[in-house]
């Protein structure tokens, strides 16, 4: 296929998700809500629409291409690509960035999520049979000339000694933390709860923890978290919920709590589901170091307030990331452009 017969393939797909579901597409998403209970119809839509509307719209692609000079040059290669699972379709991403450079996606699916990426694929396929030579899924993966793997902090240490001998980018765990300068607006906390709780609070963009100026009324945040109070109504949610409040008890730890999120002062950036973290902060110039030391843990800053050295995601955009966003900031593209 020529660059213009991705690049047409893609809006095209991005069209039909735009649109009302077909029997196909809705049936897939029933299923795939039964197999894994994270992934409710309403993150299933939410994660189609980001695709359509931030990865497929024709003016983003455009701009993409000329930006790297993508043409039909390329020596295509077979990039392994070693998926997660933790919200919907969260490593589709990385298989457009394959199409779009020219290479052929190897996958390695995620137990979670099996059927919600094939049949994205599947659609590509059917707006241009040539499509499918670019789609190949395994269970495990064997003939490959480079690869993007994405897990848990163990198993990404495992994948960084496997895949030792050929081209990587290794993803590890990642939570994205928010600043409060304590002047926001009521609409600007009821959007940071999109950043807190969508997804369940399980993907990496997620908000995990918050960093709060001292002196901060931490009890207004109950109230601007109150459009999600119904997320406790969800089976595996309470679960883990009820767990988390019971352990914080037992082991006599310090925590604040209403019906349907536990919020505790804790250094750590990463924090237990239904659970936030929050820590204080005198000096604006000494968090942002203190961040850029802990970069590595960081996926994204959600902020209002400006930062020397760190760029800020806007309150309610952490995830909406654009089709030039990167996970861990590193530019996906040019790794992918980068073989011989």
């Amino acid at each position: 296929m020529t660059i213009e017969q991705r690049i047409d393939s893609l809006i095209k797909l991005g069209e039909i998700l735009k649109d009302d579901y077909s029997p196909e597409t809705n049936a897939i998403i029933q299923s795939a809500s039964i197999e894994n209970p994270w992934f409710t119809k309403e993150n299933i839509i939410s994660s189609l629409d980001a695709i359509a509307y931030n990865f497929l719209k024709k003016e983003a692609i455009q701009v993409l291409v000329q930006y790297y000079h993508l043409d039909d040059k390329i020596n295509s290669k077979s990039i392994g690509l070693v998926l997660a699972g933790n919200i919907p379709l969260v490593g589709f991403h990385d298989i457009l960035c394959c199409y779009l450079v020219g290479h052929k996606a190897v996958i390695k699916l995620s137990d979670k999520d099996k059927l919600l990426i094939p049949h994205l694929t599947d659609l590509l396929g059917k707006i241009n049979v040539k499509s499918k030579r670019y789609f190949e899924y395994v269970d495990k993966l064997r003939h490959y000339d480079a690869v993007i793997a994405t897990g848990s902090d163990n198993t990404a240490k495992l994948f960084e000694y496997y895949f030792r001998k050929c081209p990587h980018i290794i993803r590890y765990n990642r939570n994205a933390v928010a600043i409060l300068s304590g002047i926001e607006s009521a609409e600007e906390l009821r959007l940071l709860a999109d950043d807190v709780f969508s997804y369940f609070g399980l993907g990496c963009r997620n908000v995990s923890k918050l960093y709060l100026p001292d002196g901060y009324e931490i009890n207004c945040l109950f109230e601007a978290f109150l459009p999600y109070q119904e997320i406790i109504n969800h089976n595996k949610y309470k679960n883990n919920y009820d767990y988390n409040v019971a352990l914080y008890l037992l082991n006599k730890e310090p925590f604040l709590h209403n019906e349907f999120v536990i919020l505790r002062e804790a250094k750590e950036i990463p924090s237990r589901i239904g659970t936030l973290h929050y820590e204080y902060y005198n000096d604006l110039e000494v968090l942002d170091t203190h961040l850029l030391d802990n970069q590595d843990k960081i996926q994204c800053v959600v902020s209002n307030t400006n930062l020397k050295s760190i760029a800020c995601v806007p309150i309610g955009q952490a995830q909406n990331p654009h089709i030039d966003t990167y996970a861990d900031g590193v530019d996906t593209i040019m790794f992918l452009m980068s073989f011989p």
